[in-house]
């Protein structure tokens, strides 16, 4: 008698770039996915949503830069045109204008790092300041994302980091920690040297064109996560909104047996967390089966970062230089970001009036203030940038308070990270706090851990093939002849 074939059940935690990533690639491998979200939608606060009123609004804007080849990768096979052209970005100070940034990739592709320093624009940072950045470059020769790398580095704060390698004070101020602030979302005391370095080097220093980013049409969750959605469903997986994780249950074995929603229960071969720190540290808050583990408890010690992001109509259509544009010295401890949305944003594009989307990083002390408070002092922010906002009157606006919502890459936080394996067999992690070796960040590192992480069920389960994931564009030949030499000092006098 023939037995009959059951599909291996893999549930699926979290239906952001992780969750989705690792949700579609094991159902086109004939697993049995079902994906739980807790929010009332697919791809939480990335994905944005609609008012009462009919407005788009998200929590921040995402940008999606040149080194993010698996996304593009993904976004092309699923038919996707979501994306603008290539753009140009500002940078502003209280004083004005600090710098301008081109498309790298249209200019002659000089050796790294002489195309980060020779294209950008910086009308106020002397060319003796910026040398002083040169002898940073043997930090970012010995940072090779490696596990010892990130042990030898993490200990120690950016801002520590930086001022032993002699870099300038104006230039920390005016470029590094700018780059921090909207980067890893902290002042550089409060970063990880190891997080810095990593995040610097994929972002801008590894290849010329790095530092280029196209961004969403529209909110991700229209242009994207739906249609994508759409497409997951179409191969037999289920996705489930307003699903909040409240245990796991074993088996006999110790392996996650099921998954516990309240009073509903998924069963499972396999799971993969793809949840960011914050959700699940509070998933570990209410799993008596995540406490018992060192590990799951020791994630506890990692922190996070609220976010405020604010979106503005204005009744008049206000020229801007730049569409992507970023702020410093304006508030203490704090980065912003500011974007035009009539120049980004399908939806907006012949409106009279300029839209304009303003995010603030480490905006702890800005969430109690009023919504009136806020759009006051955003107003103002804005027409120190781009004076004629001062006589443009704010028509609507919509403000979004984000407590704990971006991970925290403080000192010392590497020891607590998690890699796609956990110590329970079948369980898996995914998202962008989590440590892997493809030396990505941000979305789309989240993105690669989910397909790392559904690789680990596929091997584990011994069903479908392994999805394949595009390597970050090898380091040009003198960055790894001097890699090479630098291993080869530390072993002699490791020895």
């Amino acid at each position: 008698m023939q037995t009959q074939y059951r599909a291996k059940k893999v549930v699926v935690v979290g239906a952001g770039w992780a969750g989705l990533g690792a949700a579609d690639h094991l159902a086109q491998q004939g697993y049995d996915v079902t994906l739980l979200e807790a929010g009332p939608y697919p791809g939480g606060l990335v994905a944005g949503w609609k008012t009462p009123g009919g407005q788009a609004v998200e929590a921040g804007i995402h940008g999606f830069w040149y080194p993010y080849k698996n996304i593009f990768s993904r976004v092309e096979q699923l038919g996707l045109t979501p994306f603008t052209p290539w753009t140009r970005s500002a940078q502003y100070s209280p004083a004005g204008l600090e710098a301008e940034s081109p498309i790298f990739q249209t200019l002659p592709r000089l050796p790294m790092p002489l195309g980060t320093f020779a294209y950008p624009r910086f009308p106020r940072l002397p060319l003796w300041d910026r040398l002083t950045a040169l002898p940073l470059l043997q930090a970012v020769i010995d940072f090779d994302n490696s596990p010892a790398a990130w042990d030898r580095y993490d200990a120690i704060s950016a801002r520590d980091l930086f001022r032993s390698y002699g870099v300038s004070e104006r230039l920390y101020k005016q470029a590094f920690e700018p780059m921090l602030l909207v980067g890893l979302f902290a002042p550089g005391e409060q970063c990880s040297a190891a997080a810095a370095l990593g995040m610097l080097y994929y972002f801008i220093l590894a290849h010329q064109a790095d530092f280029d980013v196209v961004w969403c049409r529209g909110t991700v969750g229209e242009k994207i996560f739906q249609p994508w959605c759409d497409r997951i469903r179409a191969t037999g997986a289920q996705i489930l909104t307003n699903r909040r994780v409240s245990d796991l249950q074993l088996n006999h074995q110790g392996q996650v047996a099921a998954v516990l929603c309240g009073e509903e229960a998924f069963a499972a071969d396999a799971v993969i967390l793809a949840v960011g720190i914050t959700g699940l540290q509070n998933m570990i808050q209410t799993s008596p089966t995540l406490q018992q583990q060192a590990a799951f408890r020791n994630l506890m010690n990692l922190g996070s970062i609220d976010v405020l992001a604010t979106r503005l109509w204005f009744d008049r259509r206000i020229p801007i230089p730049h569409p992507a544009n970023a702020g410093f010295g304006f508030h203490p401890t704090t980065g912003w970001t500011f974007f035009d949305l009539n120049a980004l944003h399908d939806d907006y594009r012949d409106l009279p009036g300029s839209v304009i989307e303003v995010d603030f990083y480490h905006a702890n002390q800005y969430l109690p203030l009023a919504d009136s408070a806020i759009i006051d002092f955003v107003h103002r922010d804005l027409s120190t940038c781009v004076p004629a906002f001062a006589a443009a009157q704010v028509t609507q606006a919509n403000v979004v308070r984000l407590p704990r919502a971006v991970t925290h890459f403080a000192p010392g936080s590497y020891r607590y990270l998690l890699p796609t394996r956990s110590p329970i067999a079948n369980l898996f992690l995914s998202g962008d706090w989590v440590q892997t070796t493809h030396a990505s960040w941000s979305q789309e590192k989240a993105y690669v851990t989910g397909l790392e992480a559904a690789n680990q069920v596929i091997a584990q389960q011994g069903q479908g093939q392994p999805a394949t994931i595009v390597p970050v564009e090898d380091d040009e030949p003198h960055v790894q002849w001097a890699r090479t030499v630098n291993r080869t000092i530390q072993a002699i006098f490791s020895r």
